[in-house]
């Protein structure tokens, strides 16, 4: 007969990397840097997505819609990325992409949309979007896949 064994996580070979990892993370989203980036991109997106609106473009359906869907992809990317703030890069670096078409859609969107009143609204609101996903990637960027921060890389 095969006997079988339980694996437990106390009996993981990389149980203590994984700790640190998950206490670096938990420092990082609990500092004021983290939880302010978090809520400024928060307020952010919502803002873009009501932006139509508040701005009193919602006439121009292609402009409006865009900013919509956009500003509730941004609200989704950067909300909580707190959570699992070492695994959020790939998603800052979208939501930086996300600020950077904020920016020029009034050009590129189907329609005559381009109205100063847009142009100004979009890309005030792109470049504080793209501001604060790059500066959310930073902080997700400080920590590898494996754990180790970018600092301790470099010094070996």
């Amino acid at each position: 007969m095969s006997e079988r064994t339980q694996n437990t996580l106390e009996s993981h070979p990389d149980i203590m990397e994984m700790r640190e990892r998950h206490a670096r993370a938990e420092r990082a989203a609990s500092s004021q840097q983290g939880q302010a980036v978090e809520a400024l991109a928060l307020i952010t997106g919502l803002y873009l997505a009501a932006s139509p609106w508040i701005a009193g473009f919602n006439d121009l359906g292609t402009l409006a819609v865009n900013n919509l869907i956009t500003g509730i992809a941004y609200t989704f990317l950067l909300s909580g990325f707190g959570h699992a703030y070492e695994r959020t890069h790939a998603r800052a670096w979208t939501a930086a992409l996300l600020g950077l078409w904020t920016v020029v859609a009034p050009w590129l969107v189907a329609g005559n949309v381009d109205t100063t009143r847009t142009i100004v609204n979009n890309i005030i609101v792109g470049v504080v979007a793209l501001l604060l996903a790059l500066a959310a990637s930073a902080a997700a960027g400080e920590t590898d896949r494996g754990g180790r921060s970018r600092r301790a890389r470099t010094a070996r």
